[in-house]
């Protein structure tokens, strides 16, 4: 039998798992990759520079109709098919192009634990096999294939603690360069093009900036999930948590005219849970949407509290 480590050297876990969030920036590719996510399987094209500075990126579908994303730095161009419409975070994967891979390190000693699984072959490269294993009911567990000399993640799953996988993501083909031109980052597709401008990864002069729950408040969630950013809700209050590798956010919104069931789906690793709650003769629409269990989205919306400012500010006309 091999010794534990004796495949990637002197690396830990630890170190492999340091390097993940700047290979996924810093590591030049090119390439096709499927995911997996329940019944749902997609398949995309990438090209990746990182050049000058800068991110550039561009996603393309190969499957379901047609459609792009192309990545500048912070912003990010939708061009959206000619039938049907394509949410953003519908196409881009959770997992492997997370915002949590690729600006926080990863708790593992807390969180999860970490272990060097093996060595393997993704799409012709020799890669390190690291399982995150989760140290409570409260989130999944993952296996990451890491690429060898660049440390850049080239698949991995989301698994329950029974060893189901609950998401799947991998390269078919692999090209590391820094031979990518700047043609490869032109939009092609024709159709209405959606811009978003991504928030920062929090510089020292923006940590005030951390986003908190106004007119509602948490009480319980899973320990370890910080407020991470906050999505565009309308005329709610929307907050999201990351533990430095999974993520979930909380959406607290006035309740339409249509009554919604209580109850929660998942898709793969994701999570929805909506619950109406009522506060001060208003009703209010709770939902909750993200990687963790069912029953743990369930205890998040559950312990939403309605404050009396976002009562009487949703009272106005």
């Amino acid at each position: 039998m091999m010794p534990a480590y004796s495949f990637a050297g002197d690396k830990t876990a630890a170190d492999w798992l340091e390097q993940l969030g700047p290979a996924l920036n810093m590591t030049s590719y090119r390439g096709v990759f499927v995911y997996a996510r329940g019944a749902n399987v997609h398949s995309m094209q990438i090209a990746h520079r990182y050049h000058n500075g800068i991110v550039e990126e561009r996603l393309v579908l190969q499957d379901g109709g047609t459609g792009e994303i192309v990545r500048r730095d912070m912003k990010v161009v939708c061009v959206l098919p000619e039938q049907g419409k394509v949410q953003l975070d519908q196409i881009i994967p959770s997992g492997p192009f997370a915002e949590a891979f690729t600006n926080q390190l990863i708790p593992v000693n807390r969180w999860y634990t970490a272990e060097l699984k093996g060595e393997d072959r993704v799409a012709g490269y020799e890669v390190v096999t690291v399982a995150l294993t989760a140290n409570d009911k409260h989130r999944y567990s993952h296996s990451l294939w890491l690429e060898k000399s660049t440390g850049l993640l080239v698949k991995s799953h989301v698994r329950t603690a029974k060893g189901e996988v609950l998401e799947h993501f991998q390269f078919t083909s692999l090209e590391i360069t820094e031979d990518i031109s700047d043609s490869e980052f032109e939009i092609r597709s024709k159709g209405r093009e959606i811009s978003r401008t991504l928030s920062g990864s929090g510089s020292e002069g923006e940590v005030s900036k951390v986003p908190r729950m106004h007119g509602w408040h948490l009480g319980w969630r899973p320990e370890g999930f910080e407020p991470a950013a906050a999505p565009g809700s309308g005329k709610g209050q929307a907050v999201a948590f990351s533990d430095g590798l999974a993520a979930f956010s909380v959406f607290v919104e006035p309740a339409g005219r249509i009554s919604m069931p209580t109850g929660a789906s998942r898709i793969g690793a994701t999570t929805v849970y909506m619950r109406q709650l009522e506060s001060g003769n208003k009703m209010f629409l709770v939902t909750v949407v993200g990687e963790l269990p069912p029953a743990s989205a369930r205890q998040v919306a559950e312990s939403v509290r309605i404050d009396e400012t976002f009562v009487l500010g949703v009272a106005k006309p």
